[in-house]
């Protein structure tokens, strides 16, 4: 006796079968409806203004940004305060668009101390990628490989620490250093 699996229904329409082996569970047509509201918002907004007869709130479909300098200069944001198992007082603040979180930076007031130069690189990497993970998800920035070691780069704090460890070695996996595409 042979048991055929149950064919997932797209998640979208509920109707068609979806794609085999999709991670987003989406039949054909709705994977190119997906891909055309990721890559083109605007077409979006005007085909809801056109059926819907209003604007589709600015906060349901991100701007698409595609780097870092397209931040607003200015940035509405929150500042925390915090404190570790060792008793250090960190600040964390939060910057928003739309009241939604697009970076995040920590500091301390024991900058100056040799022993929390690591800590504080480390804790530089994981904001810088962090932030540009927050950007990807709210702002719809363009996340590459080039911006993560760039954001890795740019945390490190000396030569041989753990950023400038993690560079070295993920940008031997650059596409344009080893020829691949």
């Amino acid at each position: 006796m042979t048991v055929e699996p149950i064919p997932s229904l797209c998640t979208i329409c509920n109707l068609q079968e979806a794609q085999a082996g999709a991670v987003q569970k989406l039949c054909p047509s709705c994977t190119a409806l997906a891909r055309a509201v990721q890559e083109q918002p605007e077409v979006v907004k005007r085909l809801w203004l056109r059926h819907q007869n209003e604007p589709i709130l600015p906060e349901a479909i991100p701007q698409s940004i595609e780097g870092e300098g397209e931040l607003p200069d200015v940035l509405d944001g929150k500042r925390y305060r915090t404190v570790d198992r060792d008793r250090n007082k960190w600040y964390l603040s939060v910057s928003e668009v739309n009241g939604k979180p697009v970076e995040i930076f920590a500091s301390t007031a024991f900058d100056r101390d040799h022993e929390l130069q690591a800590r504080i690189a480390n804790l530089t990497t994981i904001t810088r990628l962090i932030s540009l993970l927050l950007r990807h998800i709210f702002l719809g920035e363009a996340l590459t490989f080039d911006k993560c070691l760039k954001q890795i780069q740019r945390s490190s704090r000396q030569k041989n620490d753990l950023p400038d460890m993690l560079y070295g070695v993920l940008s031997r996996y650059h596409p344009r250093k080893t020829g691949q595409a």
